[in-house]
């Protein structure tokens, strides 16, 4: 769990994308010595990466920028969420923030099969020697770190799915729930036809925008879960839809 002062310099990195140690030490008020050690620590925790001075977020795609943008809201999501696997399921865990923060999670539950399309949610799992892995095969994207492709599709055709959890770039009524992306979009759509039971997982701050691509709308899946922000817009509009909304 992170401290006030780490979820602070969360913040300032998230809205302006790159800060430097003098900087975290003047608006802080602490010395350089605990800043760099909160900067470490953080980037141990794959929040952020550090370079000379200071740190930085990568790009839109990589996974550690976006684990640090918004963090609190999504490891409640993270928490909430894990509650709803059982030891003993087949899960399929698919790429986005909140689902590495899940994974991590998960790592407490120790009879679970967990698939996944992403590399960097797998490694989450090294020190749960008892969970089974199952790494997708695809075409590797190196900066989300996700497979795609139609080997991906492949591999699904051969699994059972209790259930999927599907990171999001947006979502509104009219184009439903998009991804940016339309390689990793054909795969999330193709698991969503496959799966028992699917969750959408995002922060609230994806409700009201509009990415690249379509990837489902609320009558395809059974749950969209996010943290206790959202609009009351949105969380109306879903739950007459027949979603079941859980809110972190």
């Amino acid at each position: 769990m992170l401290n006030e002062r780490q979820n602070r310099i969360l913040k300032i990195l998230g809205k302006n994308d790159q800060t430097s140690v003098n900087e975290l030490t003047e608006r802080l008020k602490v010395s350089s010595v605990t800043i760099r050690q909160d900067l470490n620590y953080l980037e141990a925790e794959g929040l952020l990466k550090r370079v000379h001075g200071g740190a930085v977020l990568k790009d839109a795609d990589d996974l550690t920028n976006r684990l640090g943008v918004n963090y609190e809201k999504k490891l409640r999501i993270a928490k909430k969420v894990a509650s709803y696997v059982n030891e003993g399921e087949t899960i399929l865990i698919e790429s986005g923030s909140v689902n590495v923060l899940l994974a991590r999670e998960l790592l407490k539950i120790k009879r679970v099969t967990i698939i996944t399309t992403n590399v960097y949610i797998a490694r989450q799992f090294r020190k749960n020697e008892q969970a089974n892995i199952i790494i997708l095969g695809g075409v590797y994207q190196h900066d989300s770190e996700t497979l795609v492709g139609k080997i991906t599709k492949a591999c699904i055709d051969q699994i059972n799915i209790d259930k999927a959890f599907i990171g999001i770039d947006g979502y509104t009524n009219e184009a439903g729930f998009t991804i940016r992306d339309l390689f990793r979009a054909e795969i999330s759509s193709y698991i969503i036809q496959k799966a028992k039971d699917v969750f959408i997982v995002s922060d609230s701050s994806k409700f009201g925008q509009t990415e690249l691509t379509n990837i489902c709308f609320p009558k395809d899946i059974q749950h969209v879960a996010t943290n206790h922000e959202l609009d009351s817009s949105f969380h109306k509009e879903l739950k007459n839809a027949g979603v079941d909304m859980i809110l972190a």
